[in-house]
């Protein structure tokens, strides 16, 4: 690869940090919504996303992944385009599409390439500008892919007309508390000067601080690590459940007393979808044998936590004697109190349900009905909880479930049939009913 100029050229030779005042944000979806609106507060910066209907509902202040209030999208500065030619001749673009797996689980990267190729015919190489990636891959992507990808596009030359960076993204969709003003952002650059300009960028809009990795690579590495650290955990405590449920003994008592213990990590069991700890531990892996070396922690934790939705449909199926139910699917979208179905292992247990013959209907009170039917073929039904079924499982704890009473819980089971908690959210009440959790 040709690397253009010495290892010390960077923008600062150039232009001085303060310099950097356009900034253009590729993706706005999850993780590139909340960064522009809050870059808007010291840039003037432009959101780009290539979905026109996401782009519209932006312009109207609707962000159908509620990470963004109507309010601040009526207050920000941040301006919306569908048009990738609105992007040019900025100082910094950042890059936040998503980087999901095929069928194969093997690393899709095809709309960070489109973005990579998207971004290099925006650049202006008189601006020396610095392409920033902020989606999940494994370690070499940036440079080894990116890079190229960006050079073929503009005809430009790396280190000399352009520069990159990395910082991974912490978003943690439905999390309020800990939030993209207010953690600490890794950042990394391919020069020097490049990781300065990064982490004066990001150090404008958290108070969280920012941390400058060693190198790109480290930087990657550590969003992939963070992830697969806790994929390895959560599967260790959802293989415990199993175990224990051959006992007869629920894991949430196991885990109340284990952890008096100080030292005790009191990781919980459950599904693990999303696009995050469901899938960057696959780019690691694969990585990982591109090397020479096959992970055996690593795929063993994925295989147990991808297993845990046919475990609990099988479990449950047999619970009730194996005969064909009317199932309640109450929640649908991989975690609580985020909208967001993207690889939501709940499908997977209806799935498995109607593999037994079992009739379900499915509840959720913030997934779209829409992008439902268009993903997975699934349709909702708002007035589910006004019937009673054989077999009640509570598959995605939102807040508006979890505030039901007892006694409308009670009256969505018909005879002998059963709740099934699945993260036991109701394990501490009295209900009259058959209940289970793991």
């Amino acid at each position: 690869m040709n690397t253009g100029a010495s290892e010390d050229a960077s923008p600062v030779a150039h232009k001085s940090r303060d310099d950097l005042q356009r900034v253009v944000v590729i993706g706005l979806g999850y993780v590139g919504l909340p960064l522009a609106v809050c870059l808007a507060n010291s840039f003037c910066t432009i959101g780009i996303d290539i979905n026109k209907q996401r782009v519209e509902e932006l312009q109207r202040n609707v962000d159908r992944t509620g990470e963004v209030s109507p309010d601040k999208l009526n207050e920000t500065s941040l301006q919306f385009s569908s048009d990738p030619a609105d992007g040019k001749a900025a100082d910094v673009y950042i890059v936040t599409v998503p980087t999901p797996v095929d069928e194969h689980n093997r690393p899709d990267l095809r709309a960070l390439i489109a973005a990579s190729e998207m971004v290099g015919g925006l650049l202006d190489g008189s601006r020396r500008p610095i392409v920033i990636f902020e989606s999940t891959v494994y370690p070499g992507v940036t440079e080894e892919i990116c890079v190229p990808a960006i050079e073929a596009a503009s005809g430009l030359q790396w280190k000399r007309d352009f520069f990159v960076g990395y910082s991974p993204e912490r978003i943690n969709p439905g999390d309020r508390e800990r939030t993209i003003d207010r953690i600490v952002k890794v950042v990394s650059g391919d020069t020097p000067g490049t990781t300065e300009c990064v982490a004066d960028l990001y150090g404008r809009i958290t108070t969280g601080g920012t941390f400058r990795a060693a190198s790109i690579k480290a930087a990657e590495g550590a969003k992939a690590l963070e992830n697969a650290q806790r994929d390895v955990n959560i599967a260790f405590v959802n293989e415990a459940a199993r175990i224990f449920a051959k006992l007869d003994v629920s894991i949430w008592d196991v885990l109340e007393a284990a952890k008096t213990k100080w030292n005790f990590l009191p990781f919980q069991p459950g599904l693990v979808g999303g696009h995050c700890i469901g899938v960057d531990p696959y780019y690691l892996s694969h990585r990982s044998i591109e090397l020479g070396h096959t992970p055996e922690v690593i795929t063993a934790a994925r295989s147990v936590n991808d297993d845990m939705s046919r475990w609990l449909a099988d479990t449950l199926s047999a619970r009730m004697r194996g005969r064909r139910l009317n199932v309640l699917m109450m929640g649908i979208t991989f975690k609580e109190d985020v909208p967001d179905i993207r690889n939501s292992k709940a499908i997977d247990i209806i799935n498995r349900l109607k593999y037994h013959s079992h009739n379900v209907t499915v509840h959720d009170p913030i997934a779209h009905a829409d992008d439902l039917k268009s993903e997975y073929g699934v349709d909702l039904d708002p007035s589910a909880l006004q019937r009673s079924y054989d077999l009640v499982i509570v598959a995605v704890p939102h807040r508006q479930y979890v505030a039901l009473e007892s006694s409308h819980l009670e009256k969505l089971v018909s005879g002998d049939g059963l709740i099934a908690d699945v993260k036991g959210v109701f394990r501490d009440r009295h209900l009259s009913r058959p209940y289970w959790t793991m």
